[in-house]
């Protein structure tokens, strides 16, 4: 597009240039990870006033925990994410977390760097295939996840506030509500944004609603489960196990409670982050960002509602 202008921002250091830069702009793609982009350059309320200009802000990922939609919406600027983009990935890791707990791989390739004279029987774990996986989010994330664990022979149940139930069956699952797929699954994954519904979610009632000896994944954001509880929930037997992508503060700290168990495997939100992953979701956002400036709708339009006001905002500026 030979009549746009593309200036990147330095997260650090410069920021004069940053704001000469940023109050002229139309469109603003920024990173999604909250505690990685420095407050000053995430959208709320306070760049909004100073940024009048903007029409559009893009998260660098399916998650935009770094736009405050709401204000958006009332500022009358569209917010697009690129969401699917990062499904194989995640989903994969979301199937390697639960074998690597099911089969306790961690604790098997730990013992074998640092101990001798332990059994083979003393790392012994569980097969995942046949059994019950719960998913709590039927997206673009959740649907390929069932797509996976049904090659394992899973049986999936989901829970889905947005799809009804034909839509969850259509996707791989079987619907249910959330207390019958706690109550029956050999597994829970999540796969929900995080919103006011969801913060919270998982918390010591619903791991007590949970099977003795289930396992929990989380590969969403952190936040929707309870750390505390979950380690409750797993220090005294309750559950077998977690397999922990995401958390409140990330990364955690190194003496958190829930890394000083050998129940659990533990990544830095990296899930998303393979090399197949960021050029897909480069290129999705590359060309949401051409559409919207060429007059077009994204595809990925968070918050639809306010649609009009943008497009009315583009002819009062003769944008187009």
């Amino acid at each position: 597009m030979a009549d746009v202008d593309l200036d990147v921002i330095q997260i650090a250091g410069a920021d004069n240039e940053g704001w000469r830069v940023l109050e002229q702009a139309h469109a603003y793609h920024l990173m999604a990870a909250k505690d990685e982009l420095p407050p000053q350059w995430q959208v709320t309320e306070s760049l909004l006033r100073r940024c009048p200009n903007l029409l559009c802000v893009s998260s660098s990922g399916a998650g935009y925990d770094t736009i405050d939609v709401e204000a958006c919406t009332k500022a009358g600027v569209a917010v697009v994410n690129q969401a699917g983009g990062n499904a194989v990935s995640v989903a994969e890791q979301t199937i390697g977390l639960m074998i690597a707990v099911s089969r306790r791989i961690c604790e098997q390739n730990h013992k074998l760097r640092t101990e001798r004279g332990y059994s083979r029987e003393d790392m012994m774990g569980h097969e995942i295939g046949g059994r019950i996986l719960g998913l709590v989010g039927v997206g673009h994330i959740g649907t390929r996840v069932a797509a996976l664990a049904h090659a394992f022979g899973m049986t999936v149940l989901g829970v889905d506030p947005y799809l009804d139930a034909a839509e969850i069956a259509r996707r791989g699952a079987v619907p249910v509500t959330l207390d019958e797929l706690l109550g029956r699954a050999d597994i829970v994954s999540l796969h929900c944004p995080r919103t006011k519904e969801t913060t919270g979610l998982i918390g010591a009632e619903a791991f007590g609603k949970m099977k003795p000896g289930a396992l929990f994944v989380s590969t969403a954001r952190g936040g929707i489960h309870d750390e505390e509880a979950l380690f409750e929930a797993l220090s005294s037997g309750r559950l077998r196990g977690a397999g922990l992508d995401v958390w409140s503060a990330e990364p955690p700290p190194l003496d958190h409670p829930l890394l000083g168990l050998d129940n659990v495997v533990a990544t830095f939100h990296t899930a998303g982050v393979s090399h197949e992953c960021r050029f897909n979701v480069a290129k999705i956002a590359a060309e949401q960002l051409q559409v919207f400036l060429t007059g077009g709708r994204p595809p990925r339009l968070v918050n639809p509602e306010v649609w009009n006001s943008v497009t009315q905002r583009i002819r009062d500026a003769n944008l187009l």
